[in-house]
């Protein structure tokens, strides 16, 4: 009635979560949480123009048929082994729900400390969603959190963050699309310090990844292939195991200090280091220009979204003349107004802002 295992000459007894890994390796389509159906959503409970918008991605840069543009979505999810029957599997509603329900693992915790420990905060949130939704909170935090350089390149600002934004998006996608979703009562936590930013995901590093050799080259061991799948044939993610490389690249292109991985308490850590003050200085100075046309932008912002409800970051980005990210930081300021829904079917809310 116990399972063991040997080590060498001697035979121990099998930890709890050893013997369960094992069986999910061994049986996935038996015991992988992707892979069992809902037991809280069916296919009308998914965000149809969510998923119309992420195969719309997946089709602009070649990784799926012009064909999924008109398909039923039925059809799609079954492509994409999201269903069993005319029953959503629990990927599916990862990935599309609209509706988190009592799935509490699509819960994100989000704080920003004062100091370098979790004596004090600034800001604590927790936020609900699926995979997408998730991904965008957590980005809307960083750009709210973080410090914004830029500089004058030709007739165009260069805006970035303090911790390069592509290599943050890069470890909370992995995050998102590898932590273990069976322990439903652990989250995804992002926790930002004035030295440092830390991403904790409830999981573990494959048996051939290490916090040693991770930064080596390596291919891709997905622990929710389903859920990588659909992630790779939307763009979303590289199923070749480079995305340690990409957050690699970025950092060092921004001369910043490359993160570090660590395990701790089930949790795989991911810290970036913040820059010191000194030694950004000299570039936020880049930055102070044209403090006063920065302020009137936000009235322009908010003028353009109560006149469209719909409009884009992007399209907004092209009319005023800055780029996406400069939309996203002025809006991070103006907590009255505030996106309802989806990236791909939602709309803005202009609030009192009393």
């Amino acid at each position: 009635g116990c399972p063991y295992y040997k080590v060498e000459s001697t035979t121990k007894e099998m930890p709890r979560d050893m013997y369960e890994e094992r069986l999910r390796r061994s049986k996935p389509d038996m015991f992988a949480w992707e892979r069992q159906p809902s037991e809280f959503t069916d296919i009308s409970s998914l965000d149809e123009k969510l998923i119309r918008g992420v195969v719309r991605l997946g089709v602009e840069r070649g990784r799926l048929s012009d064909l999924a543009l008109t398909e039923p979505i039925e059809d799609v999810l079954g492509k994409w082994k999201l269903t069993t029957g005319n029953k959503p599997l629990n990927a599916a509603t990862a990935l599309f729900t609209k509706d988190t329900g009592m799935y509490t693992q699509f819960t994100m915790r989000l704080a920003r400390f004062q100091g370098t420990d979790k004596n004090e905060f600034i800001d604590n949130q927790r936020v609900e969603g699926n995979i997408f939704v998730l991904l965008n909170e957590a980005m809307n935090f960083f750009r709210k959190h973080l410090n914004m350089h830029g500089k004058i390149v030709g007739l165009v600002r260069d805006e970035y963050l303090e911790v390069p934004a592509e290599a943050l998006r890069e470890v909370v996608l992995n995050a998102l699309c590898h932590r273990q979703y069976e322990r439903y009562n652990l989250t995804i936590g992002i926790a930002i310090y004035d030295d440092r930013i830390e991403i904790e995901n409830p999981g573990v590093l494959p048996p051939q990844i290490t916090p040693e050799n991770i930064l080596q080259p390596h291919i891709s061991y997905p622990y929710n292939p389903l859920i990588a799948n659909v992630l790779y044939s939307t763009t979303y993610i590289e199923n070749w195991g480079s995305g340690v490389k990409r957050i690699m690249e970025a950092c060092q292109k921004r001369g910043v200090a490359a993160p570090t991985w660590s395990i701790n308490g089930g949790f795989v850590v991911v810290t970036f280091m913040r820059p010191a003050k000194g030694v950004t200085q000299n570039v936020t100075q880049d930055v102070t220009q044209d403090v006063t046309q920065e302020d009137s932008l936000d009235g322009k912002i908010e003028k353009a979204i109560k006149e469209n409800l719909k409009v884009t970051t992007e399209d907004l980005a092209k009319q005023f003349g800055v780029t996406s990210m400069t939309i996203k930081r002025h809006l991070a300021k103006m907590p009255h107004i505030r996106y309802v829904g989806s990236g791909y079917s939602g709309h803005w809310e202009v609030l009192d802002k009393e």
